[in-house]
């Protein structure tokens, strides 16, 4: 293996009308995933990710299994171009939230119609959560960890306010109930952060108001078979290499309430040498983050055919 290699899974907020298609139109291997989606699932999941509408696809039940299709159908792709398991090619694999799911199926972790399950689940379970409305999401840019935390403190009077991605330097996401929220945009621009942007999502995703969803998934896990992985599982709780099958399960339900620790995970990677990150999936969102975080390494990115020699390239 010439270098070293991360193979990296997009996570909600990517999808968009027409994902997957042109993969499916080019590769016969992207459409047998595709097809397996749907047979998992009972329904034609492809058609909406193909032809929309656009708020069909963005619904979170829809838009979890999508996100991982993709993911899946890339990884197919990748795998039958280069001619080795990716199993061969990657040192690593992470995942941004439901993202996780696709590096755990690569990893050899969850087969195909089992994420697909759970994350049309997940997605069920984390819209229900919480009544529309009563929880936000918003995206504090220029801001480090530490001046986040202050900003949470004060807004906690006015309710649950967590931190819940911590995607790269001077990108971190907030999530909690919409009242404190609002309040901690307020402080945020009396503090002079640069950028406070509300994020248009359903759902409080990574907070403790997260917590029924959280127990749906631990009863949902417990009942799918799950194998130790055969290359570390970079966790989003932990920012750390897992390859154990129940360590890697714990894992999955303690995200869904848990903040994802992407920055940290990508500064660990970098200094575990990893030198490659192939974002596998739709979008471009990763790879951007990567190069946010880290120099002197390369990031590419498989979404569809045309992409495939600048991967092919690098690995």
């Amino acid at each position: 293996m010439t270098h070293n290699i991360l193979l990296q899974f997009p996570g909600q907020g990517a999808q968009a009308v027409g994902m997957g298609s042109a993969l499916a139109a080019s590769h016969t291997v992207a459409k047998d995933v595709f097809d397996e989606v749907n047979e998992a699932l009972g329904e034609d999941l492809f058609a909406i990710m193909r032809d929309g509408p656009d708020d069909e696809i963005r619904l979170t039940r829809n838009a979890q299994p999508a996100l991982f299709a993709t993911s899946m159908a890339a990884a197919a792709v990748l795998a039958a171009e280069s001619g080795k398991p990716l199993t061969q090619i990657a040192n690593y694999v992470a995942g941004h939230s439901l993202g996780e799911y696709a590096a755990l199926a690569v990893a050899g972790s969850i087969g195909i119609s089992d994420g697909a399950r759970l994350l049309r689940l997940r997605g069920d379970a984390m819209q229900s959560a919480v009544a529309v409305g009563e929880g936000a999401m918003a995206a504090v840019l220029g801001a480090d960890e530490d001046k986040v935390d202050e900003i949470l403190a004060a807004a906690s009077g006015s309710g649950l306010v967590q931190l819940a991605n911590d995607n790269a330097p001077g990108q971190i996401v907030i999530s909690g109930s919409a009242g404190a929220v609002d309040a901690a945009i307020t402080i945020a621009k009396d503090m002079g952060i640069r950028k406070v942007i509300k994020l248009p999502v359903s759902a409080p995703f990574h907070c403790d108001l997260m917590a029924p969803a959280a127990e749906a998934m631990r009863e949902a896990l417990a009942n799918v078979e799950m194998n130790d992985a055969a290359v570390p599982v970079i966790c989003n709780v932990t920012a750390a290499g897992e390859t154990k099958a129940d360590q890697l399960r714990d894992n999955l339900v303690a995200q869904v309430t848990g903040r994802v620790r992407w920055r940290e995970s990508l500064v660990g990677l970098g200094k575990s040498g990893v030198t490659h990150f192939v974002e596998l999936g739709t979008g471009k969102v990763l790879s951007g983050l990567v190069k946010r975080t880290l120099s002197d390494v390369t990031a590419v990115n498989l979404d569809n055919a045309d992409d495939l020699d600048s991967v092919l390239s690098a690995l």
